[in-house]
């Protein structure tokens, strides 16, 4: 498929050798429904491909070629099917066992994919500025949203005679891989906090206008929004938190503790009463009650000691009215140690640093009903390094904090399209070593839903049965409609995020 991109900006020195994903998979024509290694948004070094994914990723090449004819179909063909999806997960069983629920007929028979349903509110998005910070698109795509635009006056009037602006490009992309490619319902749209209006990924002002753009074309509310918190700044950034709340009615805050902001920027404390307690204080007054923080994964331009969690605790038990959600559930990364620990099924180390002792603080305050774990990129890196680390962190968070605290987050669209991330959890089973090492319970049906969706509802106060009733004029279900009768395939298996050449 033919698709252009944009020079991406310079990169910092600590990211030399780093490369699209996307571009890695054009030049060796790996367009997989699931990833082999593991990308970053640049928020963390991503680690080279473990030979486990190796051994996945030529498994699946090896089931594709086989079943591919059976159905008439070319490789790329029938990975992009929901039988090549299947097959991606039983590749995966082949390598680590098994992990993921496959049934055979799956592999060549579409219509046996599962028909369960499940509401999903994906609290960890993201999308590009397309004018500062361009990353790859779908350029056929965006040519047939182009046509549709210029189609527009016959299923949505708002769209009729306007033209697509570079700017738009990444919005519709997030539309497309997020809403027309995935079950996601509803998204909450994430920033970074940066020191230059002109640095901005995405800025305030374009996240807000986001979600006024999608929830206007769907008539419903689809869209949600981060302000971001940066009260390392003084009163500069307690006049901005102040701004963006007046201006832009956001739904939560979204902070980087690690991040350095400025010329002698050095990380900072949520529970610091001279800095953090100040915004908090300002958020109860503004009446905004969800706190986001990235804590874990710290790039190398972070402050490590500052993406700990530990400053969550304090915090929480000071500001009880107002709700924590700790983003990537503070998982440091994987590292040789981990991976060896994994490999060795736990047998000797079960230790994950920083979430475990998040867990462990857990359970010796009990009555702390404020602080959620959100599993963006966590969930995704470890579901296709180690799916055995990964039921053991949701096993860990699940016992520590409840299933109705743990939160469903994706990092999309720097993986591409999270479909992948819910098929992987709504296929993924509590290995039955760690059911009896620690008491892990089954990854049942209710608790899938509960985080999948149902707990972010109750966080952001989303009506979750508002959503999954069908919308007559729905946009984005006419725009899927229009899409499937296009004739183009049903997913790009794009990843925009960057992995280590």
């Amino acid at each position: 498929m033919t698709r252009s991109r944009d020079q991406a900006p310079p990169r910092p020195a600590w990211q030399e050798g780093w490369i699209r994903s996307c571009d890695r998979d054009d030049s060796l024509d790996l367009h997989l429904p699931l990833p082999t290694r593991i990308v970053s948004n640049e928020e963390y070094a991503p680690p080279p491909q473990f030979p486990e994914q190796r051994r996945v990723e030529r498994a699946l090449l090896e089931r594709a070629d086989a079943l591919a004819p059976t159905l008439g179909l070319d490789r790329r063909q029938f990975l992009r099917t929901t039988c090549g999806m299947a097959a991606a997960f039983a590749a995966m069983n082949s390598v680590f066992g098994p992990f993921f629920e496959v049934d055979a007929a799956e592999l060549t028979e579409p219509a046996a994919a599962s028909g369960r349903k499940y509401f999903v509110l994906d609290a960890q998005t993201h999308f590009v500025d397309a004018l500062r910070n361009p990353a790859a698109a779908d350029q056929k795509f965006l040519d047939y949203l182009v046509g549709v635009r210029r189609f527009g006056g016959r299923f949505n009037p708002k769209l009729a005679g306007r033209e697509i602006a570079p700017e738009e490009l990444h919005r519709l992309n997030f539309i497309k891989e997020v809403f027309l490619d995935s079950e996601t319902a509803v998204a909450v749209v994430s920033g970074l906090p940066q020191w230059t209006p002109d640095t901005y990924a995405a800025s305030p002002d374009r996240m807000a206008e986001t979600r006024t753009w999608v929830n206007e074309l769907t008539g419903s509310r689809r869209v949600l929004c981060h302000g971001v918190m940066s009260p390392e700044l003084g009163q500069r950034g307690l006049d901005a938190m102040r701004a963006q709340a007046e201006k832009f009615k956001v739904e939560a805050w979204k902070g980087y503790p690690g991040q350095p902001l400025g010329p002698e920027g050095h990380g900072w404390w949520m529970d610091d009463e001279k800095i953090g307690y100040p915004a908090l204080e300002l958020s109860r007054r503004l009446k905004i009650r969800t706190i986001c923080a990235h804590k874990g994964l710290p790039a190398p331009g972070f402050s490590a000691e500052h993406c700990h969690p530990k400053d969550i605790m304090k915090a929480a038990i000071d500001f009880p009215d107002l709700n924590f959600l700790v983003y990537h559930a503070g998982f440091r990364g994987i590292d040789q140690a981990l991976a060896d620990a994994a490999r060795a099924e736990f047998a000797t180390r079960a230790e994950v640093p920083w979430v475990s002792e998040l867990c462990d603080w857990k359970r010796r305050n009990p009555a702390v009903k404020n602080v959620y774990l959100e599993v963006g990129s966590t969930f995704g890196m470890t579901v296709i390094s180690f799916p055995i680390l990964c039921a053991h962190l949701l096993g860990m968070m699940i016992d520590a904090f409840g299933d109705d605290h743990v939160l469903w987050g994706t990092d999309a669209i720097w993986w591409g399209s999270p479909q992948w991330q819910i098929e992987a959890f709504k296929r993924l089973e509590m290995p039955e070593s760690l059911a009896k090492r620690f008491g892990y319970k089954p990854l049942t049906t209710e608790v899938k839903r509960r985080i999948l969706g149902l707990n972010a509802a109750h966080v952001y106060g989303v009506d979750p049965e508002a959503r999954i009733r069908p919308v007559p004029e729905d946009y984005i279900d006419r725009l899927k409609k229009k899409y499937k009768d296009s004739g183009l395939v049903s997913r790009s298996d794009i990843r925009y995020g960057w992995i280590t050449a």
